[in-house]
Protein backbone atom coordinates (compact mmCIF):
# COMPACT_ATOMS: atom_id res chain seq x y z
CA UNK A 1 0.00 0.00 0.00
CA UNK A 2 1.48 3.27 -1.00
CA UNK A 3 1.49 6.46 1.08
CA UNK A 4 1.08 9.70 -0.15
CA UNK A 5 4.25 11.91 0.66
CA UNK A 6 4.32 14.53 3.59
CA UNK A 7 4.04 18.01 2.31
CA UNK A 8 5.67 20.88 4.07
CA UNK A 9 3.53 24.08 5.52
CA UNK A 10 4.78 26.16 2.27
CA UNK A 11 3.51 23.59 -0.37
CA UNK A 12 0.65 25.45 -1.87
CA UNK A 13 3.09 28.73 -2.15
CA UNK A 14 5.96 26.11 -4.02
CA UNK A 15 3.16 24.92 -6.58
CA UNK A 16 1.92 28.89 -7.16
CA UNK A 17 5.72 29.48 -7.83
CA UNK A 18 5.95 26.95 -10.20
CA UNK A 19 7.93 24.69 -8.17
CA UNK A 20 8.89 20.96 -9.76
CA UNK A 21 7.67 19.10 -6.80
CA UNK A 22 9.92 15.28 -5.85
CA UNK A 23 9.11 12.36 -3.09
CA UNK A 24 12.55 12.86 -1.32
CA UNK A 25 12.06 10.75 1.73
CA UNK A 26 8.57 10.62 2.25
CA UNK A 27 8.07 14.24 1.64
CA UNK A 28 6.98 16.27 -1.70
CA UNK A 29 9.66 18.71 -2.06
CA UNK A 30 10.64 21.40 -4.92
CA UNK A 31 13.54 20.06 -6.68
CA UNK A 32 13.75 23.54 -8.85
CA UNK A 33 11.79 26.67 -9.38
CA UNK A 34 13.13 27.21 -13.08
CA UNK A 35 16.86 26.86 -13.63
CA UNK A 36 18.88 25.20 -11.05
CA UNK A 37 22.21 26.93 -12.78
CA UNK A 38 20.40 30.02 -11.86
CA UNK A 39 19.50 29.04 -8.92
CA UNK A 40 23.11 27.74 -7.99
CA UNK A 41 24.36 30.38 -9.09
CA UNK A 42 22.15 32.69 -6.93
CA UNK A 43 23.18 30.84 -3.89
CA UNK A 44 27.10 31.59 -4.68
CA UNK A 45 26.89 34.95 -5.69
CA UNK A 46 24.05 36.72 -4.17
CA UNK A 47 21.20 34.56 -1.66
CA UNK A 48 18.74 31.39 -2.13
CA UNK A 49 15.90 30.77 -0.20
CA UNK A 50 14.77 27.51 0.63
CA UNK A 51 12.45 25.17 2.45
CA UNK A 52 14.06 22.42 4.36
CA UNK A 53 10.98 21.46 6.48
CA UNK A 54 11.88 17.86 5.80
CA UNK A 55 14.46 17.68 7.97
CA UNK A 56 13.92 15.80 11.90
CA UNK A 57 13.85 17.95 14.93
CA UNK A 58 14.30 15.73 17.97
CA UNK A 59 13.85 17.67 21.40
CA UNK A 60 16.44 16.00 24.36
CA UNK A 61 15.02 17.62 27.44
CA UNK A 62 15.75 16.64 31.06
CA UNK A 63 18.19 16.51 33.77
CA UNK A 64 20.37 13.86 32.48
CA UNK A 65 20.00 15.16 28.49
CA UNK A 66 23.28 15.38 28.15
CA UNK A 67 24.18 12.12 29.76
CA UNK A 68 21.96 10.21 27.05
CA UNK A 69 23.49 12.12 24.21
CA UNK A 70 27.04 11.35 24.96
CA UNK A 71 26.22 7.76 25.54
CA UNK A 72 23.58 7.80 22.42
CA UNK A 73 26.04 9.83 20.15
CA UNK A 74 30.01 9.83 19.09
CA UNK A 75 30.45 13.28 20.06
CA UNK A 76 31.10 14.81 23.61
CA UNK A 77 27.52 16.97 23.93
CA UNK A 78 29.06 17.84 26.92
CA UNK A 79 30.99 20.59 26.09
CA UNK A 80 28.42 22.20 23.72
CA UNK A 81 28.22 25.77 25.42
CA UNK A 82 24.01 26.87 25.53
CA UNK A 83 23.78 28.74 22.08
CA UNK A 84 26.04 26.51 20.79
CA UNK A 85 25.89 23.63 18.19
CA UNK A 86 27.95 20.49 16.87
CA UNK A 87 28.25 18.35 13.78
CA UNK A 88 28.14 14.86 15.12
CA UNK A 89 26.97 11.24 14.52
CA UNK A 90 24.99 8.48 15.20
CA UNK A 91 26.54 5.14 15.19
CA UNK A 92 25.40 1.14 15.36
CA UNK A 93 26.88 -0.99 17.67
CA UNK A 94 28.88 -2.31 15.40
CA UNK A 95 30.63 1.40 14.30
CA UNK A 96 28.31 2.10 11.19
CA UNK A 97 27.07 5.15 10.50
CA UNK A 98 23.46 5.35 11.35
CA UNK A 99 23.40 9.10 10.16
CA UNK A 100 25.03 12.77 10.43
CA UNK A 101 23.53 14.95 13.02
CA UNK A 102 23.57 18.52 14.15
CA UNK A 103 23.14 18.95 17.63
CA UNK A 104 21.50 22.54 19.07
CA UNK A 105 22.02 22.95 23.14
CA UNK A 106 19.01 25.11 23.53
CA UNK A 107 18.89 25.47 27.35
CA UNK A 108 20.70 24.25 30.21
CA UNK A 109 19.28 20.86 29.94
CA UNK A 110 17.41 21.31 26.17
CA UNK A 111 18.88 20.05 23.02
CA UNK A 112 17.65 19.89 19.36
CA UNK A 113 19.07 17.06 17.37
CA UNK A 114 18.04 17.60 13.83
CA UNK A 115 18.36 14.43 11.54
CA UNK A 116 18.56 13.65 7.67
CA UNK A 117 14.29 13.47 6.61
CA UNK A 118 15.43 9.70 5.54
CA UNK A 119 17.20 8.74 8.73
CA UNK A 120 14.78 10.91 11.35
CA UNK A 121 12.61 7.88 12.95
CA UNK A 122 15.71 5.76 13.03
CA UNK A 123 17.23 8.15 14.69
CA UNK A 124 14.14 9.13 16.77
CA UNK A 125 14.12 5.04 17.41
CA UNK A 126 17.52 4.80 18.39
CA UNK A 127 17.38 8.01 21.12
CA UNK A 128 14.43 6.38 22.55
CA UNK A 129 15.57 3.49 23.10
CA UNK A 130 19.30 4.02 24.25
CA UNK A 131 17.35 6.98 26.38
CA UNK A 132 16.23 4.00 28.87
CA UNK A 133 17.23 4.78 31.93
CA UNK A 134 18.26 8.06 31.71
CA UNK A 135 16.06 11.06 33.80
CA UNK A 136 15.82 13.02 30.00
CA UNK A 137 12.87 12.57 27.43
CA UNK A 138 13.32 12.06 24.16
CA UNK A 139 10.21 14.20 21.92
CA UNK A 140 9.84 13.57 18.21
CA UNK A 141 8.86 17.95 17.07
CA UNK A 142 9.12 16.94 13.37
CA UNK A 143 5.50 18.45 13.33
CA UNK A 144 6.48 21.51 15.57
CA UNK A 145 9.00 22.94 12.98
CA UNK A 146 9.02 24.62 9.57
CA UNK A 147 12.28 25.18 8.23
CA UNK A 148 13.38 27.78 6.24
CA UNK A 149 17.49 28.99 4.85
CA UNK A 150 18.70 31.48 3.58
CA UNK A 151 22.16 31.14 1.98
CA UNK A 152 24.10 32.95 0.03
CA UNK A 153 27.11 36.24 0.79
CA UNK A 154 24.28 38.47 0.55
CA UNK A 155 21.71 36.62 3.77
CA UNK A 156 23.01 38.58 6.36
CA UNK A 157 21.87 41.87 4.80
CA UNK A 158 18.33 40.14 4.37
CA UNK A 159 17.79 38.72 7.36
CA UNK A 160 19.06 41.95 9.19
CA UNK A 161 16.33 44.07 7.04
CA UNK A 162 13.51 41.48 9.53
CA UNK A 163 15.38 40.66 12.33
CA UNK A 164 17.11 43.27 15.51
CA UNK A 165 18.77 39.97 16.77
CA UNK A 166 22.18 39.96 17.09
CA UNK A 167 23.32 38.43 13.64
CA UNK A 168 27.10 39.60 13.78
CA UNK A 169 27.75 37.85 17.11
CA UNK A 170 25.91 34.71 15.55
CA UNK A 171 29.34 32.36 15.34
CA UNK A 172 28.92 29.79 12.37
CA UNK A 173 27.99 26.76 14.29
CA UNK A 174 25.42 28.25 16.93
CA UNK A 175 21.84 29.41 17.08
CA UNK A 176 20.07 32.11 19.17
CA UNK A 177 15.63 33.00 19.89
CA UNK A 178 14.60 35.48 18.24
CA UNK A 179 12.19 37.47 16.17
CA UNK A 180 11.97 37.56 12.52
CA UNK A 181 9.50 39.64 10.52
CA UNK A 182 7.35 39.18 13.63
CA UNK A 183 7.77 35.60 13.82
CA UNK A 184 9.52 33.97 16.97
CA UNK A 185 12.49 31.89 15.69
CA UNK A 186 15.25 30.08 16.36
CA UNK A 187 18.08 31.34 14.46
CA UNK A 188 20.70 29.24 13.32
CA UNK A 189 24.28 29.53 11.46
CA UNK A 190 25.06 25.98 10.17
CA UNK A 191 24.77 25.87 6.52
CA UNK A 192 25.34 23.11 3.78
CA UNK A 193 26.02 24.96 0.67
CA UNK A 194 29.57 26.28 1.28
CA UNK A 195 28.31 29.92 1.61
CA UNK A 196 27.54 32.12 4.75
CA UNK A 197 23.71 31.48 5.96
CA UNK A 198 21.24 31.30 8.29
CA UNK A 199 18.62 28.62 8.78
CA UNK A 200 15.21 29.48 10.50
CA UNK A 201 13.18 27.26 12.55
CA UNK A 202 9.55 28.54 12.70
CA UNK A 203 6.18 27.12 13.91
CA UNK A 204 4.59 25.94 10.59
CA UNK A 205 1.75 28.26 10.72
CA UNK A 206 3.79 30.95 10.74
CA UNK A 207 6.20 29.39 7.41
CA UNK A 208 4.28 31.41 4.57
CA UNK A 209 4.32 34.82 6.56
CA UNK A 210 8.34 34.38 7.15
CA UNK A 211 8.95 33.52 3.19
CA UNK A 212 6.79 36.27 1.81
CA UNK A 213 8.93 38.32 4.50
CA UNK A 214 12.25 37.40 2.90
CA UNK A 215 11.44 36.99 -0.20
CA UNK A 216 10.43 40.97 -0.37
CA UNK A 217 13.40 42.11 1.81
CA UNK A 218 15.84 39.94 -0.70
CA UNK A 219 14.13 41.18 -3.85
CA UNK A 220 16.53 44.17 -4.24
CA UNK A 221 19.36 41.71 -3.25
CA UNK A 222 18.85 39.38 -6.04
CA UNK A 223 17.61 36.40 -3.74
CA UNK A 224 15.42 33.38 -5.70
CA UNK A 225 13.38 30.64 -4.33
CA UNK A 226 16.05 27.25 -4.64
CA UNK A 227 15.43 23.83 -4.53
CA UNK A 228 16.63 20.31 -3.57
CA UNK A 229 18.74 20.25 -6.51
CA UNK A 230 20.57 22.94 -6.58
CA UNK A 231 21.46 22.36 -3.10
CA UNK A 232 23.11 18.97 -3.74
CA UNK A 233 25.64 20.73 -6.30
CA UNK A 234 26.63 23.22 -4.05
CA UNK A 235 27.08 20.81 -1.30
CA UNK A 236 29.03 18.66 -3.28
CA UNK A 237 30.91 21.55 -4.40
CA UNK A 238 31.92 22.31 -1.08
CA UNK A 239 32.56 18.74 -0.33
CA UNK A 240 30.22 17.98 2.18
CA UNK A 241 28.85 14.47 2.75
CA UNK A 242 25.29 13.29 2.08
CA UNK A 243 23.75 10.11 3.78
CA UNK A 244 23.01 8.13 1.62
CA UNK A 245 26.20 8.24 -0.59
CA UNK A 246 29.14 9.32 1.05
CA UNK A 247 28.04 8.27 4.45
CA UNK A 248 26.02 4.72 5.15
CA UNK A 249 25.36 2.23 7.49
CA UNK A 250 28.32 -0.06 5.77
CA UNK A 251 30.78 2.65 6.60
CA UNK A 252 32.32 4.03 10.24
CA UNK A 253 33.16 7.43 10.39
CA UNK A 254 36.90 6.48 10.13
CA UNK A 255 36.45 5.08 6.74
CA UNK A 256 34.70 8.27 5.87
CA UNK A 257 37.64 10.57 6.61
CA UNK A 258 36.01 11.85 9.59
CA UNK A 259 37.00 10.04 12.29
CA UNK A 260 37.73 13.43 14.01
CA UNK A 261 33.75 13.46 15.54
CA UNK A 262 34.21 10.63 17.62
CA UNK A 263 35.54 11.80 20.52
CA UNK A 264 36.85 8.72 22.91
CA UNK A 265 38.00 10.83 25.86
CA UNK A 266 34.69 12.10 26.71
CA UNK A 267 33.38 10.03 30.19
CA UNK A 268 31.65 7.12 30.30
CA UNK A 269 30.97 4.53 26.83
CA UNK A 270 29.23 4.96 24.22
CA UNK A 271 26.94 3.18 21.43
CA UNK A 272 29.89 1.93 18.78
CA UNK A 273 33.00 2.45 21.18
CA UNK A 274 34.56 -1.08 20.97
CA UNK A 275 33.85 -1.69 16.83
CA UNK A 276 35.38 2.38 16.30
CA UNK A 277 38.39 2.04 18.58
CA UNK A 278 38.74 -1.04 16.37
CA UNK A 279 38.10 0.98 13.62
CA UNK A 280 40.77 3.64 14.31
CA UNK A 281 43.35 1.27 14.99
CA UNK A 282 42.53 -0.02 11.09
CA UNK A 283 42.89 3.26 9.95
CA UNK A 284 45.97 3.79 11.40
CA UNK A 285 48.09 0.70 10.13
CA UNK A 286 45.99 0.13 7.00
CA UNK A 287 44.44 3.36 5.55
CA UNK A 288 40.83 2.74 4.10
CA UNK A 289 39.78 3.66 0.82
CA UNK A 290 40.00 7.95 1.05
CA UNK A 291 37.32 10.34 -0.28
CA UNK A 292 38.40 12.43 -2.58
CA UNK A 293 37.54 14.80 -5.62
CA UNK A 294 37.58 14.12 -9.19
CA UNK A 295 37.62 17.05 -11.66
CA UNK A 296 36.47 15.95 -15.10
CA UNK A 297 39.03 16.52 -18.56
CA UNK A 298 35.42 15.81 -20.59
CA UNK A 299 32.07 16.65 -20.17
CA UNK A 300 30.53 13.44 -19.43
CA UNK A 301 29.08 13.12 -16.34
CA UNK A 302 29.74 10.35 -12.96
CA UNK A 303 27.15 9.41 -11.25
CA UNK A 304 27.13 7.46 -7.77
CA UNK A 305 28.06 4.22 -7.87
CA UNK A 306 30.36 4.26 -10.88
CA UNK A 307 33.40 2.62 -10.86
CA UNK A 308 36.94 4.65 -10.84
CA UNK A 309 39.69 2.49 -12.37
CA UNK A 310 43.57 3.08 -13.18
CA UNK A 311 45.46 0.64 -15.09
CA UNK A 312 42.39 -1.22 -16.03
CA UNK A 313 41.85 -2.20 -12.19
CA UNK A 314 38.74 -0.78 -10.23
CA UNK A 315 40.37 1.34 -7.58
CA UNK A 316 37.42 2.72 -6.15
CA UNK A 317 33.53 4.48 -6.37
CA UNK A 318 31.86 7.33 -7.01
CA UNK A 319 29.49 8.29 -4.29
CA UNK A 320 28.22 11.70 -5.75
CA UNK A 321 28.32 13.03 -9.14
CA UNK A 322 27.11 16.50 -11.06
CA UNK A 323 27.49 19.08 -13.54
CA UNK A 324 29.26 22.13 -11.00
CA UNK A 325 28.17 25.38 -12.17
CA UNK A 326 31.10 27.19 -10.77
CA UNK A 327 33.92 25.31 -12.26
CA UNK A 328 32.20 24.50 -15.35
CA UNK A 329 32.74 21.06 -15.51
CA UNK A 330 31.89 17.76 -13.83
CA UNK A 331 32.92 16.92 -10.76
CA UNK A 332 33.00 13.96 -8.25
CA UNK A 333 33.01 12.73 -4.96
CA UNK A 334 34.65 8.89 -4.73
CA UNK A 335 36.07 6.54 -2.80
CA UNK A 336 39.58 5.18 -3.76
CA UNK A 337 42.52 3.04 -3.00
CA UNK A 338 44.79 4.96 -0.30
CA UNK A 339 47.64 4.61 -3.41
CA UNK A 340 45.33 6.64 -6.24
CA UNK A 341 44.38 9.17 -3.51
CA UNK A 342 46.85 12.11 -3.80
CA UNK A 343 46.37 15.40 -5.67
CA UNK A 344 47.55 15.18 -9.06
CA UNK A 345 47.73 11.07 -9.07
CA UNK A 346 47.61 10.15 -12.71
CA UNK A 347 45.98 7.69 -15.18
CA UNK A 348 42.71 7.80 -13.06
CA UNK A 349 39.60 7.63 -14.75
CA UNK A 350 35.72 7.15 -14.28
CA UNK A 351 33.64 4.13 -15.56
CA UNK A 352 30.81 5.78 -17.42
CA UNK A 353 28.67 2.89 -18.99
CA UNK A 354 31.93 0.77 -20.34
CA UNK A 355 33.84 4.40 -21.72
CA UNK A 356 36.93 5.01 -19.47
CA UNK A 357 36.45 9.20 -18.78
CA UNK A 358 39.91 10.73 -17.50
CA UNK A 359 38.82 12.63 -14.32
CA UNK A 360 41.64 14.63 -12.47
CA UNK A 361 42.48 14.08 -8.88
CA UNK A 362 42.14 17.01 -6.48
CA UNK A 363 41.54 17.61 -2.74
CA UNK A 364 38.09 18.60 -1.23
CA UNK A 365 36.73 20.97 -1.17
CA UNK A 366 36.86 21.58 -5.01
CA UNK A 367 35.13 25.08 -3.84
CA UNK A 368 35.66 27.51 -0.76
CA UNK A 369 34.62 30.74 -0.60
CA UNK A 370 36.55 33.85 0.16
CA UNK A 371 36.06 35.36 4.12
Amino acid sequence: MSTAPRLTALDALHRSLGATMTDFAGWDMPLRYASERDEHIAVRTKAGLFDLSHMGEITVTGPAAVDLLNFALVGNIGTVSVGRARYTMICAEDGGILDDLIVYRLAETEYMVVANAGNAQIVLDALTARGEGFDAEVRDDRDAYALLAVQGPESPAILAAVTDADLDGLKYYAGLPGTVAGVPALIARTGYTGEDGFELFVAPGHAEQLWRALTEAGASRGLIPCGLSCRDTLRLEAGMPLYGHELTTGLTPFDAGLGRVVKFEKEGDFVGRKALEAAAGRAETAPPRKLVGLVAEGRRVPRAGFPVVAGGQVIGEVTSGAPSPTLGKPIAMAYVDAAHAAPGTEGVAVDIRGSHEAYEVVALPFYKRQK
